[in-house]
């Protein structure tokens, strides 16, 4: 459950540090007060979209804390202990707005990505918004919903990982029999070039030896002149080589050593030099001898390289790749060789699939089926209990069994309404009452809610458009719901206002020069007047005043029903 909530500087808010309990909360103030930005703050510490217009006027930025207690949440502790974010039985969310729009958030004081966060918020918190009814109106919500009621998650991911396998092999051999038509034309194009790039001898294929190769031959007659030049210097000149005048130093530098012991060290490295001087020369030497003038062989790699240039312009890619393109083109010669083989193997591949998602989308349409018929009992009388004795809510379900495989199974489900005797049910979509609708969409969040394991759940006057004694019996609904769960309650009627656990009153304060909204927990005289001020009256009476105790008692009243 959501032990705190703090928040700095975000819009009207400048600070607001709201300690929550177990049960039913409401936040009730005057229009405009600023309950909304509460339910923002919220939606934004759990992974909604932001923007530097959420940053306080003349502030550095925004931040949002939340802090969840996880004692009841098993399943969030193990996500969290996978995801390496676990910090014992609590929870910390946090999540800054700087005033440029960019934004960090952080779970237990780690820094993580917006997805993470909402992967985690979607297990937490759970917001049922003042417009739901007309989320309800789409079938694919609906469709969510009663998939969500029959605990059909993990069937529903094996059905989809088996519609994904089945349309990628189906892709795979409608262009298989596709390119059926210009086959043999495609065949020989890429036997033409693969021969091409034989000539290439592909298994031997260096292109970088083949340049040194070349750019040897063809510098040839530099080498062995400027080779012959440096090969006189070193030891062939007679007169003045390097190694004879390395061979009178080191001579004299020895004859010194008999007077000076320091120049040792001097006479080794010098007869040293002389070894490897007359080493390189001998290696000089027999390199030259045995290089030869070859025309025909620089002929010969010029047009080697002149071949493999204009096959690389022709593909397109770099001349060291030639080889990859070679195996590309002998596969796909390969693929439409045996393209027979390939597309029976495929044409089985998709049986197969066919057979098992057709077996998987049935099981799935039974199980909806079966939970279809409890959900529609279950709100059906709740409809009842909210103002609609002849409310009858069907959810219908179409199973088209030789249809081509769907994503989320072969069903085209929809709900439907009944409000009168006698008359047909019709689509939600089609129901004539805003208020009828309103009821209708209430019944279904507080029934599909019983089920669900979501610790927190949030209700943004989604009872609006109700009154009197409907009022009451949803705010007992509400009340009923939060036995085993957190329930926080956005709520302009004092007849929901008094079936809460905790009270918390919004007001807005101008005073100062800026705007702002604080948040008051209220005591139980301090709930009075609230509930009071809420039923009306440009006076509050006595009688207001002890009509709001009578309704705070019956709220009490509820827990031992």
């Amino acid at each position: 459950m959501l032990l705190n909530l703090n928040i700095i500087d975000l819009a009207v808010v400048d600070a607001l540090d709201l300690e929550l309990e177990p049960g039913m909360s409401v936040l009730t103030g005057e229009t405009g007060a600023g309950k909304s930005i509460l339910l923002t703050a919220l939606g934004l510490a759990l992974g909604d979209r932001a923007d530097s217009g959420y940053v306080r006027p003349n502030s550095k930025r925004a931040e949002v804390n939340l802090e969840f207690d996880l004692g009841k949440a098993p399943l969030v502790k193990q996500w969290l202990i996978e995801q390496e974010l676990d910090d014992e039985n609590n929870c910390l969310i946090r999540r800054t707005i700087s005033e440029d729009g960019r934004s960090k958030a952080y779970i237990n004081n780690r820094p993580v990505n917006l997805q993470t966060l909402q992967g985690l918020s979607r297990q937490l918190v759970e917001i049922h918004g003042q417009h739901a009814h007309l989320t309800l109106l789409d079938r694919e919500e609906q469709r969510q919903l009663l998939d969500e009621f029959a605990g059909n998650q993990t069937l529903l991911h094996e059905l989809n990982a088996c519609y994904q396998d089945w349309k990628q092999t189906q892709k795979t051999l409608q262009q298989l029999l596709k390119a059926g038509s210009d086959q043999s034309e495609r065949e020989e194009l890429l036997g033409y070039q693969l021969e091409e790039l034989k000539q290439l001898d592909l298994d031997n294929f260096d292109y970088q030896a083949l340049t040194d190769a070349h750019n040897k031959l063809a510098n040839l007659g530099k080498i062995l002149s400027v080779g012959q030049q440096q090969l006189d210097l070193l030891y062939d000149n007679d007169q003045q080589s390097v190694a004879q005048m390395l061979g009178h130093c080191q001579h004299a530098i020895g004859e010194l050593c008999q007077y000076a012991n320091e120049l040792n060290e001097v006479s080794e490295l010098l007869g040293s030099a002389e070894i490897q001087v007359n080493e390189a020369s001998q290696q000089l030497r027999r390199f030259l001898e045995n290089q030869e003038a070859d025309p025909n062989e620089l002929e010969r790699l010029e047009n080697q390289i002149g071949v493999v240039q204009a096959l690389s312009r022709k593909h397109k890619v770099q001349p060291e790749a030639l080889p990859n393109v070679a195996k590309r083109l002998s596969e796909e010669l390969n693929n439409i060789t045996h393209s027979g083989e390939r597309i029976e193997s495929l044409s089985k591949d998709c049986e197969r699939l066919l057979k098992q998602y057709q077996k998987l989308a049935l099981a799935l349409s039974t199980r909806r089926r079966q939970a279809a018929a409890e959900l529609q009992h279950r709100i059906s009388d709740t409809i009842k209990e909210l103002g609609m004795p002849h409310g009858e809510f069907i959810v219908e379900i179409h199973f088209a069994e030789q249809a081509e495989p769907q994503r989320n199974g072969n069903d085209a489900i929809e709900f439907l309404v009944s409000t009168n005797p006698g008359l047909p049910a019709k689509p939600l979509a089609k129901v004539a009452s805003g208020g009828e609708l309103s009821r209708i969409s209430l019944a279904i969040q507080v029934t599909t809610s019983t089920d669900k394991t979501t610790p927190t759940m949030i209700f943004d006057e989604v009872d609006s458009g109700i009154g009197g004694g409907i009022a009451e019996i949803v705010g007992q609904k509400l009340r009923r719901l939060s036995r085993n769960r957190q329930v926080l309650c956005v709520t302009h009627l004092p007849q929901v206002a008094a079936q809460a656990h905790q009270h918390l009153f919004v007001a807005k304060n101008q005073k100062a020069a800026v705007t702002s909204s604080t948040v008051k927990r209220l005591g139980d005289e301090e709930r009075v007047q609230e509930v009071a001020r809420m039923l009306g009256g440009v006076t509050i009476t006595e009688n207001t005043l002890a009509h709001a105790r009578e309704m705070l008692e019956s709220g009490k009243a509820n827990d031992q029903g």
